[in-house]
């Protein structure tokens, strides 16, 4: 017997209705860049339509979140004034905490998630405090919470570290708990890779290492295993969500965490997968709405509940 699978392909109609895997605005997360200063809005070349804003000008892009029906928003907040110890990661007045009070009196819909890490508030540019040419572990953690702690306080919905540092969602959780944030779900980097796919977004965050690289405490790309040790103990460590980064290359790695974890996945786009596509898209060598849905979709099929993606905006246009 020959099977006619092309049956169910003839026209859009039917593909409409046999399609597996849907995309839908709610999927995603969209990323924004607030920065010091006063009507700013500053385009980032490498990646064509990202723009930091200063909080004055952020409600140009909240708008065009709220207006989408997205998911939520992850930002990143970049500081006029940078010292080893992250300082302004924490205060209460810092750029991120100020953007955060923000959004929560003028855009109470939208869903605020907030990426813990020290790299954007450091003069030297790591993720963790420093001795010499070391990164530090366990000191780096009372940073870390204190940020968690100081954007929830803020009115984060929840917070995001991404900094890679061993037991940094223990410490984080229970920060959060004595402080009476019981309810403030994290959502942790647990695969992330040391990637030459983030280049444009040090740039957008200003977050480039002063010295070294970030290969000490970022994954290597090789190693698959090792993603699903790293998923399995920030899942007891108590992180609600859990998150695979870079997408694309990776992705054999989040269908892996699929089928082994049951808890909530999440997928980052980054920043140089979203540049790659303008670049080809401004050149005229592929169609870039048939690419980015194909990709997002991609996401989703390989087991991503939730999408970090520069390419939220127009996706929503696009379905």
């Amino acid at each position: 017997m020959m099977y006619r699978f092309r049956r169910l392909r003839k026209d859009e109609r039917i593909r409409s209705m046999m399609r597996e895997t849907r995309l839908h605005p709610k999927d995603f997360i969209y990323p924004v860049f607030v920065i010091e200063g006063e009507d700013i809005k500053n385009p980032v070349a490498s990646m064509p339509g990202i723009f930091q804003y200063s909080i004055d000008r952020l409600g140009e892009i909240l708008e065009k979140v709220r207006e989408a029906g997205i998911g939520g928003i992850m930002l990143f907040g970049i500081p006029k004034q940078k010292d080893p110890e992250a300082s302004q990661a924490y205060v209460k007045d810092g750029i991120t905490q100020r953007a955060v009070r923000l959004i929560k009196e003028n855009y109470p819909e939208i869903y605020i998630v907030v990426d813990i890490c020290l790299c954007e508030y450091t003069s030297h540019g790591h993720c963790g405090m420093v001795c010499g040419d070391e990164i530090l572990n366990d000191e780096t953690l009372p940073y870390l919470t204190r940020m968690a702690v100081s954007l929830a306080e803020a009115g984060a919905d929840m917070v995001a570290p991404s900094d890679m540092m061993d037991g940094r969602v223990a410490a984080i959780r229970e920060g959060l708990d004595k402080a009476g944030l019981a309810q403030v779900p994290i959502m942790a980097y647990s695969a992330k890779f040391a990637s030459a796919y983030y280049g444009p977004f040090r740039e957008a965050a200003h977050s480039a290492p002063g010295f070294g690289d970030r290969r000490s405490y970022q994954m290597d790309c090789a190693n698959g295993q090792e993603a699903l040790r790293e998923i399995a103990a920030d899942i007891e460590e108590g992180a609600d969500i859990v998150m695979v980064k870079p997408a694309l290359a990776y992705l054999d790695v989040l269908k892996e965490a699929a089928l082994t974890f049951d808890a909530p996945l999440a997928v980052y786009n980054v920043s140089g997968e979203y540049a790659m596509v303008k670049a080809a898209a401004e050149n005229g060598w592929i169609d870039e709405k048939r690419i980015v849905m194909e990709n997002l979709t991609a996401m989703k099929r390989a087991g991503a509940k939730i999408i970090i993606t520069y390419h939220a905006l127009d996706a929503v246009e696009w379905m």
